[in-house]
């Protein structure tokens, strides 16, 4: 069997005819008609009826359609995000731990502050109890409260958004949702990313739609989509000669990659459809498997695309070698690392996954399966080590005890099978 990646997108054919078309008309720039036809595709998918729930109070009463700006990365979505918000040096910027290193290194670039905090056990994303908490204890200690909150729809589950926006009313600071995971997961029928002031997507080689590489913000109006692309564009100013008034950024999607995702957006649903058939069949062939859990929604409301199936391994839980793990540093990527790394110049970390997780990581690795650890938390990398956190164990716990198995459209029933065969034979 071939090696079975976690997640690989797979193309509709109509990619190919775009891209013909921006070459022909030689429009191989960052603008055109496929940045244009992107943005209105993206545009009607986060406006559709379905997704439109006014029972869901969110920062616009009247909730307007919504406006998407396509850019050249969901990193670049949340920097714009966070400069339109007013952040600057010295301001902190509340980010859930539990995440991608994406979500809080815009606002070191920014020269501001994040200060994470930690996930609630259902969602395993931000938990608001602690998310008041930090508020409050931030405005004490620094005498002003945070200029944004950062919510993550880890591996596409929803977040807490209804507490999460009652919070941020209460202290009204804006919420950027980073939905870069979670494209086309909906919370009451609603799609992520339109909730808060600013929705981050994503469409990275591995999400559920690509672009090769690129992003998008979704914008609470067209005035905002303006302004956001007016920092996207450089800053330039409108006279015929290069005025710049302010620091602006050289972030707009390219046409080419965009035609590309003219193509991926017509089969969005299907590849939304099949990871939640792959999620469904792992979680039936591992239910009675002893010291394995699937990670499921915690109700109707919470509508996953389920990007990648993550699992828990109990303590207990034997897997054979976890006796001869970590006993050499990494030399190369490891787990759907992208390009060159440093290597490791330890075996071991103050923080790192348990050894029954990393022998099976190792066991699937040999059988061809790719898989990976769950994020590391923000507030225990090194990088990070002296910025605030609010924490309660709950990312830490799951950091050490969980795995993310593949679930692309290259995973079918078969793939699952030998995957989860895989599994049972590496038990002791």
């Amino acid at each position: 069997m071939e090696r079975i990646i976690l997640c690989m997108p797979h193309l509709s054919g109509k990619e190919i005819d775009f891209v013909k078309e921006a070459f022909a008309d030689n429009w191989v720039v960052p603008l055109g008609p496929n940045v244009d036809g992107f943005e209105k595709d993206l545009e009607k998918f986060v406006n559709s009826e379905k997704s439109l729930n006014p029972e869901i109070h969110t920062e616009s009463e009247l909730c307007p359609p919504k406006s998407v700006v396509a850019l050249s990365a969901g990193t670049a979505a949340v920097h714009l995000a966070l400069v339109a918000c007013g952040v600057g040096p010295g301001d902190e910027v509340i980010v859930q731990s539990f995440t991608f290193c994406a979500s809080a290194h815009p606002v070191s670039y920014l020269g501001a502050i994040p200060v994470f905090v930690d996930s609630e056990e259902e969602t395993w994303n931000m938990d608001p109890l602690l998310l008041e908490k930090a508020i409050e204890d931030r405005i004490l200690q620094t005498g002003k409260k945070p200029k944004a909150i950062i919510p993550v729809a880890l591996y596409g589950m929803p977040y807490k958004i209804e507490e999460i926006m009652e919070v941020a009313r209460k202290y009204n600071i804006p919420v950027i949702e980073d939905a870069a995971e979670g494209f086309g997961s909906r919370y009451k029928g609603r799609v992520l990313g339109t909730f808060g002031k600013y929705g981050v997507l994503s469409f990275n080689g591995n999400k559920m739609i690509t672009t090769s590489g690129g992003g998008a913000l979704i914008c609470g109006s067209l005035k905002e989509k303006k302004e956001i692309l007016f920092y996207a564009t450089q800053a330039r100013e409108g006279y015929p000669y290069y005025q710049h008034e302010k620091i602006g950024y050289n972030y707009r999607m390219s046409n080419i990659c965009a035609g590309i995702g003219r193509g991926q957006m017509t089969i969005l649903n299907e590849h939304i459809a099949h990871h939640k058939m792959v999620q469904q069949l792992y979680c039936e062939l591992l239910r009675d498997v002893e010291g394995i859990t699937m990670h499921i929604s915690p109700g109707i409301d919470y509508d996953s695309n389920f990007w990648l199936c993550t699992a828990l391994l109990n303590p207990d839980l034997k897997i054979k070698g976890q006796d001869r793990v970590y006993l050499s540093p990494v030399k190369e990527a490891v787990g759907g690392a992208a390009g060159l790394i440093n290597p490791a110049g330890t075996t071991h970390t103050d923080c790192e996954p348990d050894p029954n997780v990393e022998a099976l990581r190792v066991a699937l690795d040999k059988a061809n399966i790719e898989s990976r650890p769950l994020w590391k938390p923000m507030h225990v990398q090194p990088v990070y080590k002296n910025n605030p956190a609010y924490v309660n164990g709950v990312s830490v716990d799951l950091f050490r005890k969980g795995i993310c198995l593949p679930a692309g459209p290259f995973v079918g029933k078969d793939e699952v099978k030998y995957i989860v065969e895989t599994i049972k034979s590496s038990i002791c």
